[in-house]
């Protein structure tokens, strides 16, 4: 998936994306090549996620039942 295609998904702009995702790979989070992303340290990564993770993740279940990922703690 190409910046510009995550900056659409989110409603930001593409220059926001790159600037996320080099800082999540320098923290070595994440690795980002050519439109794949490959991700490092889960737990990590959720520390440094904002509370919109838990929000999301909250919702997707009181509207659609048990979160279905099998990494989530």
């Amino acid at each position: 998936m190409t910046h510009e295609r995550i900056s659409i998904v989110l409603g930001v702009r593409r220059e926001s994306v790159s600037a996320a995702a080099a800082q999540l790979q320098d923290e070595g989070l994440i690795r980002y090549t050519r439109g794949t992303i490959e991700l490092l340290d889960r737990k990590g990564l959720l520390a440094a996620a904002c509370e919109c993770h838990e929000v999301v993740k909250d919702q997707y279940e009181r509207i659609l039942g048990t979160y279905t990922s099998q990494h989530d703690s």
